[in-house]
């Protein structure tokens, strides 16, 4: 399984991002996919996931309501729209796959992205 996040870049408080995670491999449309991200000195930070079907997503606290998961198998391809951007949003973001669940943490993913930048400015 390999995974290949894009569109981040610098954008100013308020505006909006859409990041894209293009996925490889026979299991993408049997697992939840997960975003993630790391701001420079602190832990990686669940950001919101989706089931394989689509029809289940979490989303952390700080980003509910302003940022959307989704998902087409049929390009396997995931996505995260988001909008109302803060400064506090400035960091790595990492796209990453559980072949066996719906996680939460950074533990239960399997494989994982390069990670995208996306810096917002105030």
């Amino acid at each position: 399984v390999q995974l290949q996040a894009s569109g981040g870049g610098l954008v100013q408080a308020g505006g909006s991002l859409r990041l894209s995670c293009a996925a490889s491999g026979r299991t993408f449309s049997k697992s939840a996919m997960g975003w993630f991200r790391q701001a420079p000195g602190k832990q990686r930070e669940f950001i919101a996931a989706i089931s394989g079907s689509g029809h289940s997503t979490y989303y952390a606290d700080s980003v509910k309501g302003r940022f959307t998961i989704s998902r087409d198998n049929a390009k396997m391809m995931v996505y995260l729209q988001m909008n109302s951007l803060k400064p506090e949003d400035t960091a790595v973001y990492y796209c990453a796959i559980d072949v066996e669940g719906l996680g939460t943490t950074s533990r239960d993913y399997d494989y994982w992205g390069q990670g995208t930048q996306v810096t917002v400015s105030s």
